[in-house]
């Protein structure tokens, strides 16, 4: 159960930030531009995390399921969205997320394969 810790407080991390305005945003990140890059690293980190837990707590098929649990929490980031002020639930922000998923498996993998 430990396994999952950092994962669920990077989810609160995920949901805080998508609760704020874009002016909040820009207020705490002021040195950036554009954040769409940010729902790759968000989601990059959250698939290592849940990878991590399934993986300890030896579950079947961890790839599919990481995937799995990265889109069901994209798709209810997208749909808390829409109840914030100045921002509203886009496919492409999904689409984003689940490169940053792809991308973490991707390298769980490789560097798993070369480890053997």
């Amino acid at each position: 159960m430990l396994y999952w810790i950092p994962a669920l407080v990077w989810m609160g991390v995920i949901f805080y930030l998508s609760g704020r305005r874009g002016d909040e945003l820009h207020s705490l990140f002021p040195f950036i531009d554009n954040f769409n890059p940010g729902h790759i690293a968000a989601y990059f980190v959250l698939a290592l995390f849940y990878y991590l837990a399934l993986q300890k707590n030896r579950h079947t098929r961890p790839y599919l399921k990481t995937f799995c649990l990265c889109l069901l929490y994209g798709i209810t980031d997208e749909i808390h969205q829409y109840f914030i002020p100045t921002r509203y639930p886009d496919l492409f922000d999904l689409a984003r997320d689940l490169l940053g998923t792809a991308l973490a498996l991707a390298l769980v993998h490789f560097k798993k394969k070369g480890t053997h």
